[in-house]
């Protein structure tokens, strides 16, 4: 196994998905993800805690962008604006990789209830990176609240098109986002 060879932890993710989705979460193990990624089990483990962590593999560095995003947002930005910033800098970290294991890790996660419960930890984690970041501009924490959590809900709308749509359009994962962005922002508005 050649331990050096770069892409090690998007290779672990890959193999993972792929057996995931082939034999099932469960009966899938650590030794047999490690072999189909061509490293050695103590490499994925240099890189992932267990293999239930392979699925929010970027979750940290989400969070980071959305924060710096929203943090460089213009002052006079409303909360949703800078919310949108910091979508818009997130996007910044898929790439087509991305979009082409979109599919599957969809349906891995669909069959298992344990990365159901694991994606929905991720979808807090990041609603709480962009809160924080809200409240840190001075934004009231109800409004911050409300303003991440319609911020995730878009991401997700908008990676989920995006990971669908067949057109390469020129403003890519960044314009799917914050077009759900703003349909989210018109249908809040409808609700009265």
């Amino acid at each position: 196994m050649a331990r050096w060879q770069p892409g090690a932890r998007e290779r672990l993710v890959v193999a993972a998905v792929d057996l995931f989705i082939g034999q099932g979460y469960d009966a899938t193990t650590v030794a047999q993800i490690a072999e189909r990624a061509g490293v050695t089990k103590s490499t994925f483990f240099r890189h992932f805690p267990d293999k239930r962590e392979l699925l929010v593999a970027g979750q940290e560095t989400l969070s980071r962008l959305l924060a710096e995003g929203i943090a460089a947002a213009p002052g006079a930005a409303s909360p949703l604006e800078a919310v949108a910033a910091g979508l818009e800098r997130a996007s910044t970290a898929m790439g087509p990789g991305s979009r082409e294991l979109a599919p599957r890790l969809r349906a891995a996660v669909a069959a298992s209830t344990e990365l159901q419960e694991r994606e929905a930890l991720k979808s807090v984690g990041l609603a709480a990176a962009m809160t924080t970041a809200l409240v840190a501009r001075g934004v009231p924490d109800p409004t911050a609240a409300l303003g991440s959590e319609l911020g995730v809900l878009a991401f997700k709308r908008g990676y989920a098109q995006w990971s669908e749509d067949d057109d390469d359009a020129e403003d890519g994962l960044a314009g799917h986002i914050l077009r759900a962005l703003d349909e989210l922002r018109a249908a809040s508005a409808s609700l009265g």
